[in-house]
């Protein structure tokens, strides 16, 4: 509400905030991974003594922005950092582009993501390449995502991807909309991942690389964050400072995170579009024997999700949800057992938690935006 106040009241506030860093801004966007990337490179700059504004709890759309510059702003409307690093809402980036502009830009990625919102993935291309005409050092991309590497900015680009084995380890491809083998060149790769650590290769070094969670995907969220970092601090830059930093992290907040819940660990596993309830799927142990799945109302149209294979999920004890009726349909036709339909996530949740401990592995719940943010206000979980 404040920042809906402020831009409505004072338009040029967020504009002039954003100019004001004194080694200046850097934006993160792209449709998936923008959170946990941009706190991977904050993470990064805090270690090497960079006092770094940024807007947390995923606030990455325009009232957001301006109600986080408002909590640090001073009465002039200046803030004590050294540089801002901001993640931004795609759609949301783009329509405020001509108001900023940025050192650098990170771009992580184009997905089949929010069709009530963006209809396909070109329009998404074209939100990024607003963004990343707005860098005015250097824009870095997924060179792996073929529609990122046909943007043509300005600016200085910088790569960062995966080997073409750390791809064929996974089947079905790290969920771009489209996806080029084109070769990265001299950019910062990503050649070997497994579970939560991952090798990374920069300036001809590989860096042993501790990941906040599990999958490929985080990965290359890190290869993105050591690419800006690197770009940022030039000779300043020290691997062994920034992998210490990103093994110390600890996951934005759903993302792959386990905490514990009335005396007991749980994993709580965002899912935000196919690519990514795929992408994380895969990365499940099959042998988990207590796993709820939530689907909420951020999902419109649960048809959506259907092209996910779930079936290493193998037996969900809970479905719930408002979408729980639909999401239990698309599971029971990919051959998962289901123990219960429950579409009150308190209750649902309630009755999960107070089962006995798992056989193997622990309890983990996968969710979407809607239904996490229920299970966390009902747990009392803050952001």
């Amino acid at each position: 509400m404040p920042g809906l106040v402020v831009n409505r009241v004072a338009p040029g506030f967020l504009g002039d905030a954003l100019a004001s860093f004194p080694e200046g801004l850097v934006v993160v966007s792209g449709s998936s991974g923008k959170s946990t990337t941009t706190k991977m490179l904050v993470a990064i700059l805090t270690a090497h003594g960079k006092r770094v504004f940024t807007n947390p709890s995923t606030a990455n759309i325009s009232q957001g922005l301006t109600s986080a510059l408002l909590e640090r702003a001073s009465l002039t409307g200046r803030i004590d950092a050294d540089l801002a690093v901001l993640e931004m809402d795609e759609g949301h980036g783009a329509l405020l582009s001509d108001r900023f502009r940025a050192r650098l830009v990170l771009l992580t990625n184009v997905m089949t993501d929010q069709i009530d919102r963006f209809h396909d993935a070109e329009k998404v291309q074209a939100m990024l390449g607003r963004i990343a005409a707005r860098a005015t050092g250097t824009v870095v991309i997924n060179g792996d995502d073929a529609l990122l590497a046909r943007l043509e900015p300005t600016a200085r680009v910088e790569r960062f991807g995966v080997t073409d084995e750390v791809l064929s380890r996974s089947p079905r491809g790290l969920g771009y909309a489209e996806t080029t083998r084109a070769r990265i060149g001299d950019g910062v790769v990503v050649s070997a991942v497994a579970g939560r650590s991952a090798e990374i290769v920069l300036g001809g070094d590989a860096l042993s690389v501790q990941l906040p969670a599990k999958g490929v995907h985080y990965a290359v969220d890190a290869a993105g964050a050591l690419a800006a970092a690197a770009q940022l601090l030039g000779p300043a830059f020290d691997p062994a400072l920034a992998t210490a930093a990103l093994a110390a992290m600890t996951p934005v907040f759903g993302r792959g995170e386990v905490i514990a819940v009335r005396g007991q660990e749980v994993e709580f596993v965002l899912v935000q579009n196919p690519a990514s309830f795929q992408l994380n799927v895969d990365e499940l142990d099959p042998d988990l024997d207590q796993i709820m799945i939530a689907m909420g109302s951020d999902v419109r149209d649960p048809s959506y999700f259907w092209p996910v294979d779930t079936t290493r999920v193998r037996r969900a004890l809970f479905v719930s949800g408002s979408k729980a009726d639909e999401l239990a349909l698309q599971l029971l036709y990919q051959g998962v057992e289901i123990g219960s339909i429950e579409p009150d996530v308190a209750v649902a949740l309630d009755r999960f938690l107070a089962l006995p401990a798992p056989e193997h592995g622990i309890k983990t719940i996968v969710f979407t935006a809607d239904a996490m943010r229920r299970i966390r206000s009902h747990l009392g979980l803050v952001a």
